[in-house]
């Protein structure tokens, strides 16, 4: 009886710490988040986000789709004057920063101003390189809102001024349901990596040069 007490309070604790850490990170990005082009300050260069462009059986992936979206609008609108995308290039046959690129062309969007980072394989990884690899400082970070909060939760906790540009969500989908719960765990990691294990990018490498149109 008394390891079933335990059990449930270690339940209890847990449930109670990962709703603490979401709210925590919600409320410090909710002044930096911005989802009307018109209010969005004018920066040099948008972190676009990886994810897969399709999910099970070829069927197109939405959040990828409003994050190329939000892209194109934010640099035809001038808003930003160049893109890095950041994404996981792990393999040969998973290559999601290429995939960005090439939309992103097809959208009119110069491939000159398009600066690719390979090694964006987490969130943590995409955020601290954009500043150690690719020197964007005061930046804005593209993808939806879930996911920009805890990016700029990152870009905070490493002294960035980055602010989010919010993808258009797809609510109520199983999808959705599903990013929200493993949002969960990997804000519970983000918190993790930043104040306890100081956890660093898988890869650094030499420093990278972004085009910025004139």
């Amino acid at each position: 009886m008394r390891t079933i007490k335990w059990i449930f309070l270690i339940v209890i604790v847990t449930v109670a710490g990962l709703i603490s850490i979401d709210t925590y990170i919600s409320k410090q990005a909710e002044p930096n988040l911005y989802n009307n082009i018109k209010k969005v300050p004018i920066k040099k260069a948008a972190l676009v986000l990886g994810t897969t462009k399709y999910i099970a059986k070829g069927k197109k992936n939405y959040f990828y789709i409003y994050r190329i979206r939000a892209a194109v609008q934010l640099f035809k609108s001038g808003k930003v004057k160049a893109i890095v995308v950041s994404g996981d290039n792990g393999t040969k046959y998973y290559d999601e920063t290429t995939t960005m690129q090439k939309d992103l062309i097809k959208a009119g969007i110069p491939s000159r101003y398009i600066t690719l980072d390979y090694a964006g394989f987490r969130t943590l990884d995409s955020v601290v390189r954009a500043e150690a690899i690719f020197d964007l400082k005061d930046y804005i970070i593209v993808s939806q809102k879930f996911h920009l909060e805890r990016a700029l939760f990152i870009a905070k906790a490493k002294g960035q001024k980055a602010i989010g540009f919010m993808a258009k969500d797809i609510p109520g989908t199983a999808a959705a349901y599903r990013m929200k719960f493993r949002e969960y765990l990997a804000r519970a990691k983000a918190f993790l990596d930043v104040y306890i294990l100081h956890t660093e990018p898988k890869f650094y490498g030499k420093k990278v040069k972004v085009i910025y149109k004139k």
